[in-house]
């Protein structure tokens, strides 16, 4: 995975009233935090943040670049983001600290690839799960895992233990569930209804029409 770089300076004040004034000025508040350091606030630029990293996952890794020492090349993940409710601008940033050498538990996105052989026929490819956790060191998280559906029919299924992880990336989990299945396809019950209705309404013309022959048959002698 890429390493982005995301200028931040500290800062010592706190308070609503700092942090709206900061907002008046593109800048916004954050932390830094990890098991290994005391939480540290920071502002940074929301454009900036938002052009580098915008809604994007919390597995993106990020160093930071600042003039302070104490968080100058620290290499982090976004733990939380907080926006606007109405306008979706960024209000406050959360960081994680990592430490390169320790594995680390993230979610990553699966991209399923390949076209389902139960699709050819009228199925309906049904991912289940759309992310897993993984467990891997901070330089080795992958930006998405590939997963093949090409072998699926329909009622298939493919399961978290049947993932093909990247060298280095562990996928843990409780219950061995499944992320993406094919259904059969879908009958559109009115067309169904209309059409069972056509053929009883075409058996019963039939059957009358028999009979009304065989009364008007002229009774033999």
């Amino acid at each position: 995975m890429e390493t982005l770089e995301l200028s931040v300076q500290s800062r010592s004040a706190t308070g609503k009233s700092e942090a709206r004034a900061m907002r008046r000025e593109g800048v916004v508040p954050g932390i830094v935090y990890g098991p290994k350091m005391e939480a540290a606030p920071i502002s940074l630029n929301a454009r900036d943040f938002d052009r580098k990293v915008g809604y994007g996952t919390h597995t993106q890794l990020l160093r930071l670049q600042s003039e302070d020492s104490a968080i100058a090349e620290k290499l982090v993940l976004v733990k939380d983001l907080q926006r606007h409710p109405v306008t979706r601008d960024l209000v406050h940033a959360d960081f994680y600290e990592v430490d390169v050498n320790e594995k680390i538990t993230v979610e990553v996105g699966l991209n399923f690839v390949g076209k389902a052989a139960g699709v050819d026929i009228g199925g309906i490819l049904q991912p289940v799960r759309r992310r897993v956790e993984v467990l891997c060191l901070p330089l080795q998280i992958p930006d998405e895992i590939d997963v093949d559906v090409s072998a699926l029919g329909i009622h298939d299924a493919i399961h978290i233990s049947e993932i093909n992880a990247p060298e280095g990336v562990e996928i843990p989990f409780d219950a061995d569930v499944t992320i993406v299945t094919v259904l059969p396809p879908v009958v559109d019950e009115t067309k169904a209804a209309a059409a069972e209705e056509g053929e009883g309404e075409g058996e019963g013309a039939g059957e009358g029409a028999t009979e009304e022959k065989k009364e008007e048959e002229p009774a033999e002698g």
